[in-house]
């Protein structure tokens, strides 16, 4: 008897009626089944032959245990579990409704709200999981079902099994546990714990692919793919999608950050961020670089709101001009060390007396002890010092 369904169909006589297979993934086949002592459809997955060699029906059982009292909205529940002719199986509720991959599919890009709604579902699903020692470690959108419109993720069922296995004897068969396209940089080398930062990686890839249409690393092969999440930079979400809110696309960036460290304290951590439009990450949160960096901006700042009065008085004077409006310029103003300006007035800078430079303030730079004061001319980007201009105490 070599057909697997007759084969489980035998062994499981009596419990369960398998009708036909639904689909495989990388570590089980999933078949509808049904449940005669409930009457009930079921799916019920099998793990993969070479897969349960490795874990081993004893562990795979005890490991199943704690997955079994995983109980939240989002996570599909798990309704038994058992080894029966050498294969492991577990059973969970047949959900009727598309996978989050048939969406994506269908649709290419879901509405920006509602890929949020999804993500933020999945990362309590997530936290509720990792605050019990539950690392899923294939997240992906054809682990997320959605039922009556509501995302449920599946599979948490073999998450402690497989990593109880060890990676190096996993490796040994040929398998690794999780998708490409969302397989965490640890995971793709395979050379580090993987932890709850891992999913939060992977959820951040499936939101990215929410939005835009493709995971943060796309490719041709697996290994073009996990060579790009080594090495590489995705581009940013908002970039391709204008409508994306930038604390979103921030919120991505992080959680997708090469270093476990660097990413989100936790999935929960994740999901605030995506709510908060105040949120920033990197260059974009203001808290990179030095002082006198943070002092150019607000210089920039304020140069931009001189030339937007500026320009208002150009408009008052020239309205019966045919002469065109002349176009503002905005630029960096790299003060040289030690030059950065003590900023007065409302508008956080002071400018010359003719109105050509910046900086020539001496009551600024006497309580500095400056023996030169420097002068950034508005029409020049390096500011000079001011040769024979002394600044006494």
């Amino acid at each position: 008897m070599s057909d697997p369904i007759s084969r489980l169909n035998a062994a499981l006589e009596g419990r369960y009626t398998i009708e036909r297979e639904l689909g495989q993934g990388g570590m089980a086949t999933v078949y509808l089944a049904d449940d005669l002592k409930h009457e009930r459809k079921v799916a019920l997955k099998v793990l993969k032959p070479e897969l349960a060699a490795v874990v081993g029906a004893e562990r795979f059982l005890a490991e199943i245990k704690t997955t079994a009292n995983l109980q939240h909205p989002h996570i599909l529940p798990l309704f038994d579990s058992g080894e029966a002719d050498r294969f492991l199986f577990y059973v969970m509720p047949y959900v009727q409704g598309e996978t989050l991959a048939d969406r994506i599919k269908r649709e290419k890009q879901l509405p920006v709200d509602e890929a949020l709604g999804i993500a933020t579902s999945v990362a309590s699903a997530l936290q509720h999981a990792h605050e019990r020692g539950v690392i899923h470690r294939d997240i992906k959108p054809g682990n997320i079902l959605l039922q009556d419109g509501q995302p449920v993720v599946g599979d948490f069922g073999i998450a402690l099994a497989v990593g109880g296995a060890g990676s190096a004897r996993l490796t040994a068969t040929g398998l690794s546990v999780g998708t490409p396209y969302y397989m965490s940089p640890e995971q793709a080398t395979g050379d580090q714990v993987v932890g709850p930062a891992s999913d939060t990686y992977a959820l951040a890839c499936v939101l990215y692919e929410m939005l835009t249409g493709e995971p943060p690393y796309p490719g041709s092969t697996a290994q073009a793919v996990l060579g790009r999440i080594i090495q590489g930079v995705p581009v940013s979400a908002t970039a391709v999608r204008k409508s994306i809110p930038s604390n979103v696309d921030a919120a991505i960036r992080k959680a997708l950050e090469k270093i476990p460290a660097d990413r989100f304290t936790g999935a929960q951590a994740f999901a605030k961020a995506l709510a908060d439009p105040n949120y920033r990450h990197g260059a974009d949160a203001g808290g990179v670089g030095s002082a006198s960096v943070r002092m150019r901006r607000v210089a920039v700042a304020g140069w931009a709101a001189a030339a937007a009065s500026m320009a208002a008085l150009v408009v008052g004077s020239t309205l019966g001009s045919p002469e065109p409006l002349r176009r503002v310029e905005r630029f960096a103003v790299p003060f040289l060390e030690g030059q950065e300006p003590v900023f007065v007035g409302p508008n956080g800078y002071d400018l010359s007396p003719d109105g050509r430079g910046l900086g020539d303030d001496r009551a600024s730079y006497r309580h500095r002890g400056l023996a030169q004061l420097p002068d950034l001319p508005v029409d020049e980007l390096t500011s000079r010092s001011m040769p024979g201009r002394k600044a006494t105490r």
